[in-house]
């Protein structure tokens, strides 16, 4: 079951290829933690994947992990999204090793106050996790529920994501909130993108902080495929110390249902 989004895109990816030049630009939220707060076109099918590699965690000695998240976007306003990671290979601090299965959510976000020149767009979003998996977490943790405000505008050139999170931890019986912050800054020269972000997220199940820094690039081979890479640092004794990623997104370029014309003249 969670392999498949991963087998519907390598499906669709080569019968597609010949209507690429016709599809909308993708909207990439990865590398980043951050997402944006303007959602993918209309009726199109976004598919987001990536590698991940991580070292000096709590929770483990490194992992590497394939994460994946699928967006449909069915009016400006609404989009929906499930979001896992199928696969986990850890190594514990004593030098055993396992492979798991990550975990499955899927929620929605939608639209509050579209953005226009200087005016930013305001969204909120809501996922539900629906199954935990048995792969050891990163220094963020794995949220029941989460709730998210966001916030995405451009600026002289440059572009934000300002998210606000609140997430419902829960472990050994107890239930717990969780704040977190983050705010991507990317620049735009041709076909690539430069993106530095900083975060911080509560850990209130261990009562600790983690913040890191991150930075990415990216490349688009076309409007509906961009490719990525970055590392990210962990900033404090709790965080996870290293991260390593790549991955792309990729606008399926055959839209699931037509456009109603309208009759009038």
């Amino acid at each position: 079951m969670l392999l498949g989004p991963l087998f519907l895109f390598f499906a669709s990816f080569a019968f597609a290829q010949e209507r690429a030049d016709d599809a909308p630009a993708c909207n990439p939220a990865r590398p980043t933690i951050a997402t944006p707060a303007t959602l993918t076109p209309v009726g199109y099918l976004q598919f987001e994947n990536g590698w991940q590699y991580a070292s000096g965690s709590q929770e483990f000695s490194t992992q590497s992990s394939i994460n994946q998240v699928t967006k449909l976007t069915v009016n400006p306003r609404l989009q929906f999204l499930v979001l896992s990671e199928p696969f986990a290979r850890s190594k514990d601090q004593t030098g055993i090793s396992s492979s798991d299965a990550g975990g499955l959510s899927a929620g929605l976000q939608g639209v509050l106050s579209p953005g226009k020149g200087m005016r930013p767009t305001i969204s909120v979003s809501y996922v539900r996790l629906l199954y935990a998996g048995t792969a050891p977490d990163i220094d963020i943790g794995t949220a029941k529920n989460s709730a998210t405000l966001l916030l995405s505008s451009d600026v002289a050139g440059f572009h934000f994501d300002i998210d606000g999170f609140l997430f419902e931890q829960t472990g050994a019986g107890v239930r717990r909130a969780q704040f977190g912050q983050t705010v991507s800054t990317s620049y735009a020269i041709g076909k690539v993108t430069l993106a530095e972000e900083v975060w911080h997220f509560s850990q209130p199940l261990s009562q600790g902080n983690a913040v890191g820094s991150l930075s990415a690039i990216s490349y688009a081979f076309k409007k509906n495929l961009v490719v990525d890479a970055g590392f990210n640092h962990g900033l404090t004794s709790t965080s996870t110390q290293w991260e390593g990623f790549s991955g792309f997104t990729y606008l399926l370029p055959q839209r699931l249902w037509r456009v109603r014309r309208s009759s009038r003249k």
